[in-house]
Order: structure tokens, then sequence, then C-alpha cells
């Protein structure tokens, strides 16, 4: 009955992981171990049980496109991949030190594969992250100003430590857009990352967001303080396709 207690009440101040631990130390002997050792695997399974959540709750608030993860990033195929580059973004510090990333290639050669395991490994290492389509998020900043929530999706996307814009350019920005990629993107110079996925060279980017003095304004504090990455290749979607057939 007091061991049940204990349970209990370990549940009710919502501790988790050591009410698990503690109910596993009764149904084992562990003779060789001192009091203090057996309490610190409790407090190390709590530990561990808190960090797992916070780690589900980041990775469900990033909304990352695809399940990727550093270790099952593909090198077998040339594809302009520097891994020194490479090691140094999964490190992460690049985001601890606000600045940006810069994906560019053609379809299929994965750049959004490689932005969400770069995302998941920031998620992993404590880092708040968000994945978005650009176009997407561009269409829910005109749905906040009807409904009166910019101002506050402004200052969620201010507060992440990496927010990431995939397919940038593949549609023309409106003059509205224009301002809301320049609102984004001043509110995060200097005070997180941006990684940036596109089909479309860095140096055609001036044309493609339009009107120069905002085109200046985004690029400025967008590609400046930028690690850049361009992909090269066929398509890893047809390289891993079953229905791919060699003539």
């Amino acid at each position: 009955m007091l061991n049940q207690q204990t349970v209990d009440q370990l549940l009710r101040m919502k501790l988790k992981g050591m009410s698990y631990a503690y109910q596993e130390q009764l149904q084992q002997t562990t003779p060789d171990l001192t009091f203090e050792e057996r309490f610190g695997l409790l407090v190390d399974r709590e530990w561990t049980y808190r960090e797992d959540r916070r780690l589900k709750g980041r990775l469900k608030a990033a909304k990352l496109k695809e399940p990727a993860c550093v270790e099952d990033i593909d090198y077998r195929h040339p594809r302009g991949i520097d891994r020194s580059l490479l090691k140094n973004l999964i490190s992460c510090q690049w985001i601890s030190k606000n600045q940006n990333l810069i994906l560019v290639g053609p379809t299929g050669s994965g750049k959004t594969y490689l932005a969400c395991a770069l995302a998941n490994q920031a998620c992993r290492l404590g880092f708040t992250t968000l994945y978005a389509r650009t176009s997407k998020l561009l269409h829910d900043f005109q749905i906040a100003k009807a409904d009166g929530s910019y101002s506050k999706l402004l200052a969620k996307l201010a507060k992440l430590n990496l927010l990431i814009l995939d397919d940038w350019g593949l549609t023309p920005l409106t003059a509205a857009e224009r301002r809301d990629l320049l609102e984004i993107l001043d509110d995060r110079y200097n005070r997180g990352a941006t990684l940036i996925t596109s089909q479309f060279p860095i140096n055609t980017w001036h044309e493609l967001i339009g009107e120069t003095t905002i085109a200046d304004a985004i690029l400025d504090r967008l590609v400046h303080s930028a690690h850049k990455i361009t992909l090269k290749g066929d398509s890893m979607r047809k390289l891993r396709s079953p229905l791919t057939q060699v003539v």
C-alpha cells in the first residue's frame, strides 16, 4: 500500500518518469547499488522523460514536411554537398549565431529533405523551429490581416530560432506579399536563423521579388549573412523510384 501511495504521489506531482523508474526498481533486485545510486537512477529517468516530451513538442510544432534526420543524408550521389560545411551546419552553430542558410537546386535534388533533416537536428538540440512553404505562409498572412491576428503571427515567427521557407520564388509576389516578407525578415534579422530553399539561383532573386527598393532590403537581410549550398544532379525521387527503368 505504501508503495502505491508513493507512485500516486509522484504522478500527482507530474513526475511520471520517476514513477515509472520507481516501479521498475520495486520489481528488480539491485543489491549492489547504494541508495544514492538508486535515487540517481530515478532522477535520470525523470530528466530523460521530460527531455523526450520537450523534443516531441518541438517536432510537432515544427510541422516538418518530411521525417528526415541528418544520419540518413545520402552522400552516395554527387550532388554538390560539401561534407565539411554540412558537418558545421549539423552542429547548429549557425542557428546559435542567427545566421541564414540558402539551399538552391533543381526539382528533386533533395533541398526539402536536407532542410527538414537540419531542422530535425535543431529540434533535437533544443531550438524552436517551423517549416512552411513560402506561398502558404504568405497566404496565411493575408488571412491574419483579415481576422486581426497579423501582429500575433509576426511575433510568433520572430521568436523562432529557425524558420524554414520552402519553395522560394515559385509564384510571383504581390505588393502586399513583398511587404510581409520584408516584415518577417526584418523582425528576424540578427535575432533568428532563416533557411530558404529555391529552384532559382540567388542572382535571379532580385527580379523574382520585384519592386527594387523592397528587393534590395529583403536580400540585404537574407543573403549577406547566409551559408549557401547549390545542389546538383538527377532527381533523388527518380533515383529512388522502383518504376525507374534502365534503357
